[in-house]
């Protein structure tokens, strides 16, 4: 066996099912589970149109590349959504069976073991995914804690020359998960700037970037902040996913795009993967990425949650609306893990701790005291959480 799957973590919702093993949440209230990211507004009746109407598909293999149509698509979303130039769908652009499994492939094709002890820097708290990709490369994670005192964002002056230097992959999240921050155009240009200078790969995470609060600004994203620095794509692959943009999680459908040389060798790599999407989904996704209607009123139904559950919560948790994405990152003055319980066993409410969300690093866990709250159930059950939180 690879040894180094002895040195995988168990995933977060794990850990919280051993937290609450033997406790029974108080039968006088109704389970509401505000821990697990996963979308739970309707899938538009759009897209499971396409889905439906091009079942036939299901008759042929699917290519690595997927159809032209759906790069077309998706090259044409981007140029749109960033007011870029289109990117060349034959080169530039990959569907992906969404962006989870992507992230974590990616890891495979980039990190070269035939140089000494490589590195894969990722923001901490962070998505479980990077350090599994990192540790199964071969590599060594690096975190760079992200704190309220550097706006939760990645702080690069804190890394050593030595560290950079063995550096061969960075994953960057913005939208951030769980913060919700959003990486400035500054904060672009000095992550590009030293990948120029020690030569890593930028993986950037996009997959929070339509789930927004202002519709005259919608989040920056990375090639967007390239094409704004006057910079190619060099070195810069973006990872996006229709999970959260269409509440598709079960499509499994997402892209990614940027470098067309790092694109070529990940798609030669995704060929002997056997990850080709379904052709039915394909056209799906064609439908999605095509329509913007849905994405704003599903934007509308997570900002009036925030609106109401975040000054309820501001009463008893040091809470903000976040930039983006759809979790509230409440900062408490008790132990998250203590918390948690408390919430589950007291109020039948469930939450992630956020310490489950970070590892230790730099002489403490910058998620300790902090707990992720997910806004995807309903209107009335997210307000309803927020009251009952109020009375404890």
């Amino acid at each position: 066996m690879n040894p180094n799957l002895n040195l995988l973590q168990p995933y977060p919702f794990q850990r919280l099912r051993d937290l609450f093993k033997g406790i029974t949440p108080n039968p006088d209230f109704s389970a509401i589970n505000l821990s697990i990211g996963e979308p739970k507004h309707a899938t538009p009746q759009l897209i499971k149109d396409a889905l439906v109407n091009n079942l036939a598909g299901l008759a042929s293999y699917p290519t690595t590349i997927g159809s032209l149509a759906l790069r077309e698509a998706i090259s044409n979303w981007i140029s749109r959504r960033y007011g870029v130039p289109a990117l060349n769908p034959e080169t530039a652009i990959l569907p992906v069976t969404g962006s989870r499994e992507a992230l974590f492939a990616f890891a495979q094709v980039i990190i070269d073991n035939s140089k000494p002890n490589p590195v894969v820097i990722s923001p901490n708290p962070f998505y479980q995914i990077y350090e599994g990709a990192a540790f199964l490369a071969g590599a060594q994670p690096y975190f760079l804690n992200t704190l309220p005192e550097n706006q939760h964002v990645m702080d690069f002056e804190s890394v050593p020359a030595e560290v950079l230097k063995r550096t061969q992959l960075v994953y960057v999240c913005s939208p951030g998960n769980p913060s919700g921050k959003v990486m400035s155009l500054a904060q672009w240009k000095n992550i590009f700037e030293l990948s120029d200078k020690y030569g890593y790969v930028i993986a950037a995470d996009e997959c929070y970037s339509e789930i927004y609060f202002d519709e005259v600004n919608p989040p920056l994203g990375a090639l967007q902040a390239a094409y704004l620095l006057g910079r190619s794509h060099a070195n810069l692959v973006v990872f996006s996913s229709l999970s959260k943009r269409s509440n598709v999680p079960g499509m499994r459908s997402g892209f990614v795009a940027g470098d067309e040389k790092i694109i070529e060798k990940f798609t030669l790599y995704r060929t002997y993967h056997g990850c080709a999407m379904n052709p039915a989904v394909q056209a799906a996704s064609i439908a999605a990425w095509n329509d913007e209607a849905h994405v704003v009123e599903n934007r509308n139904l997570y900002a009036a949650k925030f609106n109401v559950v975040t000054p309820l919560l501001k009463n008893v948790l040091d809470v903000e609306v976040p930039d983006a994405a759809f979790y509230l990152w409440a900062r408490s003055k008790q132990s998250d893990t203590e918390l948690a319980v408390k919430l589950y066993r007291d109020l039948n409410i469930t939450v992630l701790p956020g310490s489950y969300l970070a590892r230790e690093a730099h002489g403490l866990n910058p998620g300790k005291n902090f707990i992720r709250m997910a806004l995807v159930a309903s209107h009335d059950e997210c307000v309803e959480a927020a009251n009952r939180m109020q009375k404890i």
